[in-house]
């Protein structure tokens, strides 16, 4: 598949589901959250993701998730899109939550599905077309049904696709066939959500990634894109598969995306912090081996 092929990527290819800095006292730390996204944009990323899971928003109060997009703005400019979540499971709450994304200075939302409440199929939709209808922003849907416990079905997709201004997918849902079906009839700008299926998902028309592994790797899973795009599938796959050790020990352990990515990022004397109750950090043993992971998979990329 060519660019020329490909839906065009609304929010850039290359993103990263950004930490939230938080100082050893738990505070917000714009300044921290200010150096994190300048590096990140610096060695790959065309997009963040703010506010999200790894960006621990069940936790950060409204005027913080704005705070972080005013701060990260200043700090990228114009060198990178910025999506923050927005998602909550109130739709009321939602449609707040978008309209002061816009005044922060968002270039579009992220929302996720309603969670514990498992609204059926016509509900969904109906929130989601009165998020998008509240706001100027364009929408990018996150399905992650293992976390909220309801899929945004294909049908339902293909639907939502029809609203201007819901643009993009964040795709957790390990429905490979359901996520080719939803780009084969509509013009929705797919993003693998699941860093495993970055390349397997670009190879079939997505966009791009949003990426928790990119807060420690960004430039190895740029690489994958940028070799896929140059007309090299199997250096593509080389470099993915470089990444699948760090991918496993990250985000298949029993230790939240976030954990492990505050946890490389503390180690690399980069900004990160704690994580807020009721996530834990990393204990001893599985950081020593992220630690490890992270040392054996960098030297192989710099080697390439």
């Amino acid at each position: 598949m060519t660019n020329s092929d490909r839906t065009p990527a609304p929010f850039g290819r290359a993103l990263c589901a950004m930490i939230t800095p938080f100082t050893e006292a738990g505070a917000l730390d714009l300044d921290g959250a200010q150096v994190l996204a300048d590096r990140l944009v610096r060695e790959g990323c065309d997009g963040l993701v703010l506010s999200g899971t790894t960006g621990e928003s069940p936790t950060t109060s409204d005027a913080e998730k704005s705070a972080l997009v005013r701060a990260v703005r200043e700090a990228v400019g114009d060198r990178a899109r910025l999506v923050t979540g927005v998602g909550t499971a109130d739709t009321r709450h939602t449609a707040e939550l978008a309209l002061a994304a816009g005044e922060a200075g968002a270039d579009g939302v992220l929302v996720v599905t309603p969670y514990y409440s498992k609204p059926p199929q016509d509900a969904l939709e109906a929130h989601f077309t009165e998020v998008a209808d509240a706001s100027e922003l364009p929408v990018m849907l996150y399905d992650i049904p293992g976390r909220t416990g309801t899929r945004i079905e294909p049908e339902t997709m293909i639907r939502l696709a029809a609203h201007p201004r819901i643009v993009a997918v964040k795709d957790c849902s390990y429905d490979f066939l359901g996520t080719q079906k939803v780009l084969a009839r509509t013009d929705l700008a797919y993003y693998a959500g699941c860093d495993e299926h970055v390349l397997a998902l670009y190879a079939v028309g997505a966009a791009g990634y949003v990426s928790t592994v990119a807060n420690v790797v960004p430039g190895l899973l740029r690489a994958v894109l940028d070799a896929f795009d140059a007309g090299d599938p199997a250096g593509a796959a080389r470099l993915m598969r470089r990444a699948v050790p760090l991918i496993e020990l990250m985000m298949a352990s029993d230790l939240p995306g976030t954990v492990t990515a505050k946890t490389l990022l503390s180690a690399l004397g980069l900004p990160a912090g704690p994580v807020r109750p009721p996530l834990r950090p990393a204990g001893r043993e599985a950081a020593d081996g992220l630690r490890a992971t992270l040392a054996r998979v960098t030297e192989e990329f710099a080697r390439v």
